[in-house]
């Protein structure tokens, strides 16, 4: 019995039907948040669960080349699996790097001792890992060590998490706004929209900061710097969602929590330092909103008199890339829904 061909006719209304469907963004959304909701876990599991050291870069002065320190140098590169980058350097030279953040380690000569000098506050896992290490070469090679850590974390935030979570807090808010604006202030002129994520953006960094700071007394802020990488950030998160609004609509939220957060949290260097990220992340991570604004918080708490603008020009440089990008296809969304409209 021969098989019955469908019509042309009846195939492009079975599309048509389909693509009209009130459950079909509901299917979609379906497999699109399970998907979302593994690729988060993975990211964070693989980032988070077992952080290894790719590239540490330190520094090592030994003035009378004494042979303990370098026993002590090359057995923790041997046990770092080779990953420290050494550079020989004065002591006036190791500190400014370590407060620079060029460096993580100081490892010196001390007249009885080998001195390994951290940063906690610019990596606690990094930190721990170093120290740890040189505990244990202190064990086997028989060479007196000690260790320091000479930029200690603020005791309400000992793991140096907090800076990580405000960075986060402000990253998803400024998108959910965005989405709220787009959902519950749909009248608003384009322009509006924009002052309007300004506004929430200073608004919210700034309850975020009082919460911090002065509420819970958790982490002392230089509370202006802070308060403003916070909005930023969230006025950068807020763009980004409304550039892809008008490229992509109502899908915009899916490249929003992949560039966001998905990938930009994870490679961020708040809960684990970029020398313990796999490479591709470590570097991808400074140039994506989230890795820039914890860069800027760290220094501006811990390190203050050693600012970089690095972080400050990612964080600008998307926000106006987002913003340029929202304004050209401002109307797109909108003329393609009046047409869809008017087809059906």
């Amino acid at each position: 019995m021969a098989r019955s061909k469908l019509d042309p006719h009846e195939i492009r209304t079975l599309r048509h039907r389909i693509r009209t469907s009130r459950f079909l963004p509901a299917t979609a959304l379906l497999f699109i948040l399970a998907i979302a909701a593994s690729l988060f876990a993975g990211s964070y599991t693989y980032v988070l669960a077992a952080p290894t050291p790719h590239h540490i870069p330190v520094a090592v002065v030994d003035p009378g080349s004494d042979q303990r320190t370098e026993t002590v140098v090359a057995a923790m590169n041997q046990k770092l699996g080779d990953t420290l980058s050494i550079r020989r350097v004065d002591s006036t030279q190791a500190h400014e790097s370590l407060l620079q953040q060029q460096i993580f380690a100081i490892i010196s000569t001390k007249q009885d001792h080998v001195a390994v000098d951290t940063a906690g506050a610019a990596g606690e896992s990094l930190a721990e890992t170093i120290s740890s290490t040189a505990t244990a070469v202190a064990a086997s090679t028989h060479v007196p060590v000690t260790t320091t850590d000479l930029v200690p974390l603020q005791h309400g935030d000992p793991r140096g998490l907090g800076l990580f979570y405000i960075t986060l807090a402000a990253v998803i808010v400024g998108f959910v706004g965005a989405i709220q604006l787009h959902v519950n202030a749909a009248a608003l002129r384009h322009v509006e929209r924009i002052l309007f994520t300004a506004a929430y953006s200073l608004l919210g960094g700034f309850g975020i900061a009082v919460t911090v700071d002065w509420i819970l007394d958790a982490i002392r802020l230089p509370f202006v710097e802070s308060w403003l990488i916070l909005a930023l950030t969230m006025f950068t998160s807020g763009m980004v969602c409304s550039m892809f609004t008008a490229l992509l609509g109502r899908w915009a939220m899916v490249p929003t929590w992949v560039v966001m957060v998905l990938v930009g949290n994870p490679s961020s260097g708040g809960a684990v330092s970029w020398p313990m990220l796999p490479k591709l992340l470590g570097l991808i991570g400074r140039w994506l909103p989230p890795g820039a604004s914890v860069s800027a918080q760290h220094t501006a708490v811990y390190f203050r008199s050693y600012q970089h603008i690095s972080p400050f020009l990612v964080l600008a440089g998307w926000a106006l890339a987002a913003t340029v990008v929202y304004w050209i296809f401002r109307d797109r969304q909108q003329t393609r829904a009046a047409a869809e409209a008017a087809a059906s």
